[in-house]
């Protein structure tokens, strides 16, 4: 890996490490706020829908520019947004802006590994890349939740000139920080000899051509085996951050400021399984991690026997090695296949629209339930219980980390029947994989 690729790590780490960073101080401003606790999953509700929204046009838009010169345009949307909510912009709003900064950045940051590197060398690239963005969600989580939390608060308060502020608003005036240092990596970005494509403006004409994508990538087996995996597992991981942050505080007994250190926890984890997978797995064998993910699953349904801090902490470790194990691969493979199939940036944006529209769909149940299911639990119920029921009005949340568990590991049980039968009955291997 030479200069070059490290800048393009380096422009994505800190882009990364502001949304991360921002999501936690926009959770405490909402807070300070006082807002219904359904709007803290709506937050992330509305930073996800933009990548299901523009992803008919956002492939297209990678696709006709140097793909640097893309990610620092998005990167400046997302400036747009942060400084929208350091100056008053409803918090949910600001960050919906900035989830669409996100939206367009994606296929461009992934689209330029593939154009980048040889197909040889997709999966270590996507074990520095997954990493790289592991590490941001941790160092991300960490920060926000510390310039938000009560030590800046009482540096605030004794500081005659930043008294005014709270520790929401100065954590995200020092994330805006980030953006900036984001934007100078990306200018830095060398630019590709790539042929760009040109951008067709007609709606009916992005979403004809977004259509033709999306059915080619879902009727290739390969394709389809890997799409199916990726979309469950963000769907199901993008919620299991909301729910291991309920969790650990039910669950627990810890605050909000520690808790959100078991997520840093799972990233950690991620990056550890995403650098095993990028030295031990290359790409013609990417499918053979696939019983990771029924594991996850398992790891998972034990959190309802766990009640101390330690072994939550082992158990969020092993969750996240488990699953950076088994994803990065598949990321790669379909990256490999979509842009032989249909370019970088459209197959990243097909591969956006899938997995953000899981996220959407699982985040959206899980504000449902935290906003309208509110019906008493049964008398004899544990005070445990009786207490999350009055202060969350969700289900018992056991049977919501059952659900989780369940939910992945029989779509992945599922996922792999259909690609074992595929191999038995259809699917000659793919050559361009040697």
């Amino acid at each position: 890996m030479d200069r070059g690729f490290f800048k393009i790590l380096g422009a994505q780490f800190f882009s990364a490490l502001a949304d991360n960073a921002l999501f936690f101080a926009a959770l405490a401003l909402l807070k300070e706020h006082q807002a219904p606790e359904w709007h803290l999953s709506m937050l992330l509700w509305c930073f996800t829908v933009s990548y299901v929204v523009i992803a008919p046009y956002a492939g297209s838009f990678a696709d006709s520019m140097h793909k640097g010169r893309a990610m620092m345009l998005c990167n400046g949307i997302k400036l747009i947004g942060c400084l929208g909510m350091l100056f008053g912009l409803p918090p949910i709003l600001a960050y919906a802006i900035v989830g669409f900064g996100a939206a367009a950045y994606s296929p461009a940051k992934y689209g330029i590994i593939t154009e980048y590197l040889p197909h040889s060398k997709l999966v270590e690239a996507n074990g520095w890349l997954e990493g790289a963005t592991v590490f941001a969600i941790i160092f991300g989580t960490i920060i926000g939740g510390y310039l938000s939390g009560s030590t800046i608060n009482q540096w605030l308060q004794s500081n005659t000139w930043l008294n005014q502020l709270s520790p929401a608003q100065f954590a995200i005036a020092a994330i805006t920080l980030l953006y900036l240092v984001a934007a100078w990596i990306n200018h830095q970005i060398p630019q590709l000899n790539i042929r760009l494509k040109p951008l067709h403006l007609s709606p009916a004409h992005q979403a004809k051509e977004f259509a033709w994508c999306l059915k080619r990538l879902w009727r290739d087996p390969q394709g389809q085996t890997s799409l199916a995996i990726t979309t469950l597992f963000w769907g199901a991981g993008a919620t299991m951050r909301l729910v291991v942050l309920n969790w650990a505080i039910l669950w627990l007994a810890i605050d909000l400021e520690t808790a959100t250190r078991l997520i840093a926890i799972v990233a950690l984890g991620i990056a550890i399984g995403a650098i095993m997978a990028g030295r031990w797995i290359p790409l013609k064998r990417a499918f053979i991690v696939m019983p990771a993910g029924i594991g996850m699953g398992v790891l998972v349904i034990c959190m309802l026997w766990v009640n101390q801090i330690s072994l939550a902490a082992l158990l969020m470790l092993m969750i996240g090695v488990l699953s950076g194990f088994f994803v990065v691969p598949l990321n790669a493979i379909l990256q490999h296949r979509g842009h032989q199939l249909m370019g970088a940036g459209h197959s990243i944006a097909v591969q956006n629209f899938n997995e953000n529209l899981g996220i959407l769909v699982m985040v959206g149940i899980h504000a449902l339930m935290v906003r309208y299911l509110s019906t008493p639990l049964p008398a004899n119920s544990s005070a445990l219980l009786q207490a999350q029921y009055a202060a969350y009005g969700i289900p018992p949340m056991h049977a919501i980390i059952i659900g989780f568990g369940l939910l992945v590991l029989l779509s992945m049980a599922s996922i792999m029947l259909r690609y074992h039968c595929n191999l038995k009955f259809k699917v000659p291997p793919d050559d361009t994989l040697n």
